[in-house]
């Protein structure tokens, strides 16, 4: 979670839009004042890009916001998987953009541990695919390590005595596990420094797409 700067402004007032693809869902939902309006969730990770644009409509018409009454758009940047990621930042850039606003990126793992409602150290794991997971560890809404990547039984437990995420690897681990698997709206626009000077959107991938990898064995394989 970010620290203010010397060039931080009033935070703009009004309805904020927050989007997150890093996980396996899609979560969308307009915020006023820490009060969310309207919110969605679908847990399908190969629909990101087919349901983002639908659920935006969604929310905006059950809050009653058009697009020109947003002050801000607050994007989760990850970790996550590549191409879910990408289709997030995209379309919170290209909108963003669009309506004259201020696109601001959050660490999605930061999120997660702002919706959890519980006292102590806070342990935050995702699916990063390939028997890995993305991981960060929290108190009191301060990051204490990570991100990172890793192998479940790789990640550094510390003194947390809760655990959120994904539910499947959540329960990996000797510690209470938290009712939150992703971020939700209001957790996102929570850890967004809504005051500072937006800056460029910038990706937490933590490691290089699938198909570079794949590009640099095939390269390794030719060599003599």
């Amino acid at each position: 979670m970010s620290e203010p700067d010397s060039m931080d402004t009033p935070a703009p007032a009004g309805p904020v839009l927050a989007l997150d693809t890093a996980t396996s869902a899609v979560v969308v939902g307009i915020v006023d004042d820490g009060v969310t309006l309207a919110e969605r969730v679908v847990h399908d990770h190969r629909r990101h890009a087919e349901v983002l644009t639908s659920l935006m409509q969604q929310v905006l018409a059950e809050a009653g916001v058009t697009g020109g009454e947003l002050s801000a758009v607050v994007v989760g940047t990850g970790p996550g998987p590549f191409t879910g990621l990408r289709v997030g930042m995209a379309t919170a850039a290209a909108y963003a953009d669009a309506l004259g606003l201020g696109a601001y990126g959050v660490c999605s793992l930061d999120a997660i541990a702002a919706a959890v409602d519980e006292s102590g150290e806070v342990l935050v794991v995702t699916d990063a695919r390939r028997r890995e997971v993305y991981w960060a560890r929290y108190r009191d809404g301060r990051r204490l390590a990570g991100p990172q990547v890793s192998a479940p039984d790789a990640v550094v437990i510390g003194e947390a005595v809760v655990v959120a995420g994904t539910p499947e690897f959540t329960d990996r681990y000797d510690l209470a596990v938290s009712a939150v698997t992703v971020p939700t709206a209001a957790s996102l626009t929570a850890v967004a420094d809504l005051g500072a000077q937006p800056g460029p959107l910038t990706p937490l991938y933590l490691r290089r797409p699938d198909a570079v990898l794949l590009k640099d064995q095939r390269r390794k394989s030719l060599l003599p």
